[in-house]
């Protein structure tokens, strides 16, 4: 089933490219494109078979992602962000999944969990309340998925979860405004206080050590890997696909370029150019194949049973973050290497490397926190709690 989503994917490649320009004007994806999309099957391939999901194998979905993202950046961000959640809704308690795809398996959610909520326990559940930005894709979303530190009667923190919140609960405030994944639609969440029920939320605790509830009723694979493994990933693959598309469109460029300052020489005869696109080549490979192979060693020990220790999972977070800049670099070269032409609006290049650039302050792009935590834990360290 995955190949078929892939394939109907490559088909709409053409057509997300066109409407790229249109997404930046929106400053949201088409829901034509968001539509599309969803008739591929693509938003089911990390949700359980049981909600008529696909259960697909991670890579199968990353690659997806990094397909969309080189057609459109801010198509193939809002697609990796929403097309993970189900994944995670999966954890909840039956509850939650109940009421998200009981009706409707198609419903998709939205999220922002950077824990700028406040919770405070109540009798049953927890009383939350806030602001959140960043929520990417919010407008095709009807439910959200909120980070919240816990507060008990004293006043201290006890906890941080996730919380399900559907959308008659919460508004969308209109504030992207931004040089960068324009299209994403990345606005923010405001939730008056509202009660949410224990069964619609999830200990960051739990989920940090491969646990949900929701794994009785989805007992797969798929549904043990590591949070922070899966959704760090997931920020970062589309910024790879984006340098494969600005890669694409540059050797596309060269090879039809002239250059009148150098008494008309054809640029692919340049030397140094060939230099150039075998260096950003050789580092968008790296990027990818380091990033797959990290969550392929995870997926082999879950399906031994074995638990994935700490070291390969903050090695998941070293190879993601440093793939992120590898991309980065790459796509940096070849717009430098690209001549006026890739200034023009509706050019892939420069649109990439806005976006790119956009995405690497994405927390989970953080280098120097990622690369800290490896280090210090190879030299025997503790490691403080993080995202890993």
């Amino acid at each position: 089933m995955s190949q078929a989503v892939l394939d109907g994917i490559r088909d709409l490649l053409p057509t997300l490219r066109e409407r790229a320009d249109e997404t930046e004007r929106l400053r949201q994806v088409p829901d034509a494109s968001v539509k599309e999309l969803e008739d591929t099957g693509f938003f089911r391939m990390l949700q359980p078979k049981r909600f008529d999901g696909l259960e697909s194998d991670p890579i199968d979905f990353y690659t997806a992602v990094s397909m969309i993202a080189g057609a459109c950046g801010s198509t193939g961000w809002i697609s990796s962000v929403l097309g993970v959640h189900p994944w995670q809704v999966a954890l909840f308690h039956d509850d939650a999944q109940q009421a998200v795809w009981g009706e409707d398996t198609s419903t998709r959610l939205s999220s922002s969990y950077a824990p700028t909520g406040k919770a405070t326990i109540t009798e049953g559940g927890f009383t939350l309340e806030g602001r959140w930005s960043f929520s990417s894709g919010s407008a095709h979303a009807t439910w959200v998925l909120l980070g919240g530190l816990v507060f008990n009667e004293e006043g201290q923190v006890v906890d941080f979860r996730t919380f399900m919140v559907p959308r008659e609960k919460y508004e969308i405030v209109d504030v992207w405004n931004v040089v960068g994944l324009a299209g994403t639609g990345s606005n923010d969440i405001v939730v008056a206080e509202t009660f949410v029920p224990e069964e619609f939320t999830l200990s960051m605790g739990d989920t940090g050590r491969c646990f949900g509830p929701g794994q009785e009723q989805n007992p797969g694979d798929l549904y043990k890997l590591p949070f922070h493994s899966l959704f760090t990933t997931t920020i970062s693959t589309p910024i790879i696909g984006m340098a494969r598309g600005a890669y694409a469109e540059h050797v596309e460029m060269q090879q039809a370029r002239v250059r009148a300052a150098y008494a008309g020489e054809k640029a692919s005869s340049d030397p140094f150019a060939a230099v150039r696109i075998a260096r950003a080549s050789s580092e968008i490979d790296a990027a990818w194949a380091l990033t797959m192979q990290n969550i392929r060693e995870e997926q082999a020990l879950v399906a031994k049973g074995e638990k994935i220790p700490l070291s390969l999972r903050l090695k998941v977070r070293r190879d993601q973050v440093l793939g992120t800049q590898r991309a980065i670099d790459a796509i940096d070269d070849l717009f430098e290497a690209s001549g006026g032409r890739a200034l023009a609006n509706g050019t892939y290049l420069q649109r990439a490397w806005r976006d790119a650039h956009a995405g690497r302050v994405h927390a989970a792009n953080d280098p120097e926190r990622a690369l800290q935590m490896y280090g210090m834990h190879e030299f025997g360290h503790k490691v403080d709690p993080g995202m890993y």
